[in-house]
C-alpha cells in the first residue's frame, strides 16, 4: 500500500495539466480516507482493550482494598474486644470491692449504734454521778464552813494568797539560782581571760630604784663638787633644778627632785664631770647642754620603740614624748614605761579573747598613764591629766574615756574596764613591785601555816598565786565526813585572819590506799 501510495505522489507531481493533476488528487484523497478509518479502528480496539485492562485491575485494586479493609477491621474489632473486656473485669472488680466497702460500713454502723448506746449509757451514769458529787461536795463545804467558821469565798481567797506567796518565793529562788549561776559562770569566762593573759605575758621583777644615787671614787670628789665657796654646786642645781645632798654618806652624792627628768640629767652631768675631772661653772653649763639633747633623743626614741613594739601608729609627736619621758617615772618601785607596755600588751590579750578591737585596746593600754609623765607640773590626778592630753592631742573619744576612767568605781566604757583590769593585773602580779612581792610571799607562808595549826594535816601548798589552798589530810586520822568539815573551818580561819582580794579556795584531799603482795 506505501509504494502505491508513492507510486500515485511520483505520478502526480510529474503530471502536467489539469485533468491529470485533478484525477491524482482525488486518488490520493482516497488513499488517506481509507487510511484514517483503519487508524480509527485501531485506536477504537486498542482503547476497549485498555479498557478492559483498566476495569480488571480496578476490580483487582478494589477487592484487594476490600480484603484490607476487612483484615483492619477485624483486627480493630479484636482490640475493642480485648479493651471492653478489660474494661469489664475492672468494673466488676469495683462492684467486688464497693460490695465489701458497703458489708464494712454496715458494721462499721452497727458498732457505731451499739457504742453510742454504751456511751449513752455511761452519760448517764456519770450525770448520775456528779449530781452525787455535787451533792457530797456541797454538804462537805457546809461542814467546812461550820467546822472552820469561814465561809468558802474567803477559804478560796486564803488558799490563792498562800499560793501566791509560795509562788513569789519559789520565784525569788530561782531568780537568786539564775543570778549565782550568772555570777559564777562569769566569773569563771573573767578567770580564765585574765589567767590566760598572766600565763601569756612575763614580766620584768621591781627591783631597788638607785637613779638619785650617784657613786664618788673617793670622798675628796665632794669638795671639787662643792668648788670655792660653793659656786660649783649652786651651778649644778641651778642648771638641773635638782638638789644636791653631800653629806656624811660615804662615796655618794644623793640627788633629789620631784622631776624625774631632770635627776636622769643631774646625774649624767655629775657621772661626765667626775669622769672628766674638769669641774667648773662653764664646763658644768656645757655638759649640762649635752645631756639636755641626750635625754631629749633617748626620750623620742623609747616613745617611738614603744609604738613600734605595741603596733600603735598615728599617735601625735608630744604624746610619743610623753611616752618616753615615763622611761624616767617609778610608782612603787615599778618603771611606768614598762608598766605601760605590759598593760597595752595584757590588754591586747584580753580584748582577743573578748572579741574587741585589740589596736585600740593596746593604743588605751599604752596611753594610760601618760599623765604620770607631768603630773609633777599640773595640778590633778593622772588619770585627768592624761585624758586631757589625749583628747588635746586627737586621741579616739573611746581611748580618752579609758585613759580618764581606768581608776574610777564605775568606768564609763567597756574599754576603760578592760584597761582598769590589765592595769590592777600589772601592778598587783607577783614580783611587779617590791613591796607586793613581799606581801604575796607572807600571804602564801600565812595560808600553808595556818592549813597546818588542824589536827590531821600532813601537807598543805598554796597554788594559784594564793587563790588556792591544797590540804592532803591523813587517811587514818580524818574520815570522808571530816574532811567537808575541815575544808569549811578552814576557810572560815582565813577569812577571820588574812586579808586578800578575791577568793581563795580550800580543798581537802584524802587519799585511802589498799596494798597488798602477790607471793
Amino acid at each position: 500500500m506505501n509504494w502505491g501510495i508513492l507510486l500515485i505522489v511520483l505520478l502526480g507531481s510529474l503530471a502536467v495539466g489539469g485533468g491529470i493533476g485533478f484525477s491524482v488528487r482525488r486518488l490520493i484523497d482516497k488513499s488517506r480516507l481509507g487510511t484514517a478509518e483503519g487508524l480509527a479502528k485501531k485506536i477504537i480496539e486498542d482503547a476497549k482493550k485498555e479498557a478492559e485492562t483498566l476495569s480488571k485491575e480496578a476490580a483487582l485494586q478494589a477487592k484487594d482494598n476490600l480484603l484490607q479493609a476487612k483484615v483492619e477491621f477485624e483486627k480493630e474489632s479484636r482490640e475493642k474486644r480485648k479493651e471492653f473486656q478489660k474494661s469489664e473485669r475492672r468494673i466488676l472488680q469495683r462492684e467486688e470491692s464497693l460490695d465489701k466497702k458497703v458489708d464494712l460500713l454496715d458494721r462499721k454502723e452497727n458498732e457505731l449504734s451499739r457504742r453510742e448506746k454504751a456511751l449513752s449509757q455511761k452519760e448517764k451514769s456519770v450525770l448520775e454521778k456528779q449530781n452525787e458529787y455535787n451533792t457530797l461536795v456541797g454538804e462537805a463545804r457546809i461542814k467546812l464552813e461550820k467546822l472552820s467558821a469561814i465561809t468558802s469565798a474567803e477559804a478560796k481567797r486564803q488558799l490563792l494568797e498562800m499560793m501566791k506567796n509560795e509562788a513569789k518565793h519559789e520565784a525569788a529562788k530561782m531568780i537568786k539560782q539564775v543570778e549565782e549561776d550568772a555570777k559564777e559562770q562569769a566569773e569563771k569566762n573573767a578567770k580564765k581571760i585574765i589567767g590566760l593573759a598572766i600565763q601569756r605575758y612575763a614580766g620584768d621583777y621591781a627591783v631597788e630604784s638607785s637613779v638619785s644615787v650617784v657613786n664618788l671614787p673617793n670622798d675628796e670628789m665632794k669638795g671639787r663638787i662643792i668648788g670655792r665657796e660653793g659656786r660649783n654646786i649652786r651651778t649644778i642645781e641651778s642648771a638641773t633644778g635638782v638638789d644636791l645632798i653631800i653629806d656624811d654618806t660615804p662615796g655618794a652624792v644623793i640627788l633629789s627632785g620631784h622631776n624625774p627628768i631632770r635627776r636622769e640629767v643631774a646625774r649624767i652631768v655629775l657621772e661626765r664631770l667626775i669622769a672628766d675631772g674638769r669641774i667648773h661653772p662653764g664646763r658644768i653649763e656645757e655638759v649640762v647642754n649635752k645631756a639636755n639633747q641626750e635625754v631629749e633623743s633617748s626620750i623620742k626614741e623609747a616613745g617611738d620603740q614603744a609604738a613600734f613594739d605595741i603596733g600603735v601608729h598615728g599617735i601625735h609627736p608630744e604624746i610619743v614624748k610623753l611616752i618616753g619621758r615615763l622611761k624616767y617615772r617609778t610608782s612603787y618601785s615599778q618603771n611606768v614605761y614598762q608598766h605601760s607596755l605590759e598593760v597595752s600588751f595584757i590588754c591586747g590579750i584580753m580584748a582577743a579573747e573578748l572579741g574587741l578591737n585589740i589596736k585600740q585596746s593596746k593604743r588605751a593600754g599604752l596611753l594610760h598613764d601618760i599623765g604620770k609623765a607631768v603630773d609633777y607640773e599640773v595640778e590633778g590626778s593622772h588619770a585627768v591629766i592624761g585624758r586631757d592630753l589625749a583628747k588635746k592631742y586627737g586621741e579616739p573619744q573611746e581611748v580618752v574615756e579609758a585613759i580618764g576612767g581606768h581608776h574610777d568605781d564605775n568606768p564609763p566604757a567597756l574599754l576603760a574596764v578592760l584597761v582598769q583590769a590589765a592595769d590592777a593585773l600589772s601592778g598587783a602580779r607577783p614580783g611587779a613591785r617590791r613591796e607586793m612581792l613581799e606581801t604575796y610571799v607572807k600571804r602564801l607562808e600565812d595560808l600553808e601555816r595556818i592549813a597546818n595549826t588542824f589536827g590531821g594535816v600532813e601537807k598543805s601548798y598554796a597554788i594559784q598565786a594564793g587563790r588556792e589552798l591544797r590540804v592532803i589530810v591523813k587517811s587514818d586520822k580524818v574520815a570522808d565526813e571530816d574532811a567537808v568539815v575541815l575544808s569549811k573551818e578552814i576557810a572560815k580561819k582565813v577569812e577571820s585572819e588574812l586579808s586578800y582580794p578575791g577568793q581563795v579556795k580550800v580543798t581537802v584531799i584524802r587519799e585511802t590506799r589498799a596494798i597488798e603482795y602477790a607471793k
